[in-house]
């Protein structure tokens, strides 16, 4: 479920490197997109984003506005080391990929040459779709459960190994449905971690208490 080609949007918006800034920008506003792949020849040579076209623009007010978008074509803006993502690839590794080059979208594209079908010829590897931010952030929405009923809790804990088993039977114990689990370290205590549990109950009281008579020290999310 959370692989790159469950959340990628595979019908693309593309240009040629020959089109027009003021078309870019056209299709960005009608389209309500920020990210146009740029294709030559039907492979992928760059990418331009809302961003650099509007870093291209002249001023408003300027009276030769016009005719500059018309003149500025999209090869001139774009960038053309495009950083790609394959299908089969996560979307937890998309979105660090992203956060590492701070970027906002990967270009979809096949994992090496394609072979055509009755012939020898490799070709070279083709666009099937797009992943943005925006597409990361709503699989990890669905991912952590937040669209069911119910509630979430933090619960500060050391490392040391079964610590989640224990709390997880804990949980179960008081016959309350677990969702999801997210850990990430704790950065104000050394050598801890915080567990966030999103519970299908909108009363987590039984299980807080339960947990903090374990010596453990818990927090309801609001």
């Amino acid at each position: 479920m959370l692989l790159v080609q469950n959340w990628m949007t595979e019908k693309l918006v593309t240009l040629s490197p020959e089109a027009s800034v003021a078309e870019a920008l056209t299709l960005c506003r009608e389209r309500r997109i920020r990210h146009i792949p740029i294709l030559e020849g039907g492979h992928l040579v760059g990418i331009v984003t809302d961003r650099d076209l509007r870093d291209a623009s002249p001023a408003l007010g300027d009276p030769e506005r016009a005719s500059a978008l018309q003149k500025i074509q999209v090869r001139d803006v774009m960038t053309r080391d495009v950083i790609t993502t394959n299908p089969e690839d996560s979307i937890e590794n998309a979105a660090q990929v992203m956060y590492a080059h701070k970027i906002q979208s990967l270009p979809v594209v096949t994992d090496g040459p394609v072979v055509d079908e009755g012939s020898a010829v490799a070709e070279e590897e083709e666009l099937l779709g797009i992943v943005t931010s925006s597409d990361v952030m709503r699989a990890l929405v669905m991912f952590v459960g937040l669209p069911e009923p119910g509630c979430r809790i933090e619960v500060q804990t050391s490392n040391k190994a079964g610590v989640l088993a224990e709390i997880v039977g804990k949980i179960q114990h008081l016959e309350v449905d677990i969702v999801s689990v997210l850990s990430a370290p704790d950065w104000s205590s050394s050598g801890n971690r915080t567990l966030m549990f999103q519970l299908a109950t909108t009363d987590p009281s039984s299980v807080i208490q339960s947990l903090r008579t374990g010596g453990y020290k818990v927090s309801w999310m609001a």
